[in-house]
């Protein structure tokens, strides 16, 4: 990423503040890497609070993932109900994904990908339909033990508003970027915090300038 020097300082400092405030616990680690990908097909454009309620509906609904599998794209719309603004989008995903899966290994499970390398694994991923950069990282960090910092479109905002990361790098760049900054150890603890600061309501107002300060003239 250009710049990046520049922007490595500010990271570390960004990390330190974050930590001021920890979180009890980071993300899930998950043993069945489709439970993954089904949290970040949701989560990826929802805040974190907006996704465990979409997902205790599904999972209130359909017996489980092959079920909604198997469900039709207005049917899951219908399930996430209207307060989910992108549920059509976030329905087909799941539908696509959940299909490429069960296409795959002619059942609902990713377990034959921690046998993998995680390149591999990460290869197959890739070539599923529907996937997204952030659904692969998510479950490579939560699934699959990966070095990941999966960026939802509220954290590169974040990051581009409080110019944290170059304005005009993409995901990749900055993902792996953020990579070389934290270690594979504090990976699910920054991406805890640094999703935490994108959903924050004061994240992506508007800069305050500084007025200036008024100089009173001697009498």
């Amino acid at each position: 990423m250009k710049d990046s020097g520049q922007y490595s300082k500010k990271i570390q400092k960004l990390y330190r503040n974050l930590k001021k405030h920890p979180i009890g616990q980071a993300v899930v680690e998950y043993d069945e890497p489709v439970d993954a990908i089904v949290h970040a097909a949701i989560s990826e454009n929802l805040t974190e609070q907006q996704a465990q309620s979409a997902i205790k509906k599904l999972r209130d609904y359909f017996v489980d993932w092959n079920d909604l599998r198997v469900a039709s794209i207005d049917e899951i719309v219908e399930v996430l109900g209207p307060d989910v603004a992108p549920a059509r989008g976030i329905a087909a995903t799941l539908v696509n994904l959940l299909k490429a899966v069960f296409e795959k290994y002619n059942m609902l499970t990713l377990q034959p990908l921690k046998k993998l390398g995680k390149r591999p694994a990460k290869q197959v991923l890739e070539k599923f339909n529907g996937v997204t950069f952030f659904i692969i990282d998510y479950c490579m960090l939560t699934a699959l033990e990966g070095h990941a910092i999966p960026l939802t479109p509220k954290i590169v905002e974040y990051l581009r508003t409080a110019e944290l990361v170059f304005a005009q790098a993409n995901y990749d760049e900055i993902e792996g970027f953020l990579t070389r900054q934290i270690p594979a150890k504090n990976a699910c603890e920054f991406y805890s915090l640094l999703r935490r600061a994108s959903e924050s309501p004061k994240a992506h107002s508007p800069k305050k300038t500084r007025s200036a300060k008024k100089v009173k003239n001697k009498p």
